[in-house]
């Protein structure tokens, strides 16, 4: 693992998230290897001919919070080709996360919270602990409002992005709304009063969506695992969906901003030439 770096002032970050890992060979729900698709992400991120700056690891990284999911989580992520970071979703567990993460150099080495900045790229990273253990949803109480307030304030002029594990705002669709984020408010009021912060990354909802947000750009990335569907009927019945897994990939330029793609997980074949079409 190396330290993160722009390429000039050109910077890829990419995104896994909701892994739910677990190495005792049962399947999760009783469909998915969580082994093999985490497996499959990092191949996939891995193949890039341009390796990412960094990786975004959004949390509910473990389906259960035992030691040895993390020592083969561990394991695994250090395949990566390019420095990771990681934040606690809600299977999570802030000091198994210390325990088996600390020695890469940015998780803070006391308090309560695991959050931090990564200054090394034209495009600061902050990576934000909303968990509340024991619970589903997420939360940012007054402490962790004053340390995102003091740290935005360290560098108001650097373009900032955000990446947490819970959603601090509403999607539209009922079932994945019924866990409410606690303070959103009180989120919302700082970034309005930070527009360096261009873009938040989130995780947790297992389905790719994005919002106007605060003055900024919201979103959440899809599961490496399993998906949650876009169900739009106010009385849908909870469940879970195989569709592709897949990563989101900024590219930061000065020029441009930040551009966000979508790279689906899977074997779809190599590039295809492009050829004429007959004119009938």
């Amino acid at each position: 693992m190396h330290p993160s770096s722009g390429r000039g002032d050109r910077m890829i970050i990419a995104q896994i998230s909701d892994m739910h890992l677990r190495d005792d060979g049962i399947l999760l729900k009783q469909k998915i290897d969580t082994e093999v698709a985490l497996e499959n992400a990092i191949g996939h991120i891995n193949s890039w001919e341009t390796p990412p700056n960094a990786i975004l690891v959004t949390g509910d990284l473990v389906q259960r919070t035992k030691r040895q999911n993390y020592a083969n989580l561990r394991k695994k992520l250090d395949q990566l080709r390019s420095p990771y970071y990681v934040i606690p979703g809600n299977h999570d567990n802030r000091t198994l996360i210390r325990e088996h993460f600390s020695d890469l150099g940015y998780l803070p080495e006391s308090g309560t919270f695991l959050q931090y900045s990564v200054d090394t790229g034209p495009l600061r990273l902050i990576g934000l602990d909303t968990m509340i253990p024991g619970e589903n949803k997420g939360e940012i109480c007054g402490k962790r409002c004053e340390w995102l307030q003091n740290i935005l304030h360290e560098k108001p002029d650097q373009p900032t992005l955000i990446f947490m594990h819970h959603p601090p705002f509403k999607t539209g669709v009922n079932f994945l709304d019924r866990h409410q984020f606690q303070g959103s408010e009180l989120l919302a009021n700082i970034i309005e009063q930070n527009p360096q912060v261009i873009r938040i990354v989130c995780g947790h909802l297992h389905r790719q969506l994005q919002v106007s947000w605060a003055g900024t750009i919201a979103s959440v990335s899809p599961s490496i695992a399993f998906q949650l569907p876009m169900a739009l009927e106010t009385d849908a019945d909870r469940g879970f969906s195989l569709e592709p897994p897949a990563c989101p990939v900024y590219i930061w330029q000065p020029d441009i901003g930040l551009i966000a793609h979508m790279s689906l997980i899977g074997d779809f074949g190599g590039l295809q030439p492009f050829v004429s079409d007959p004119i009938v």
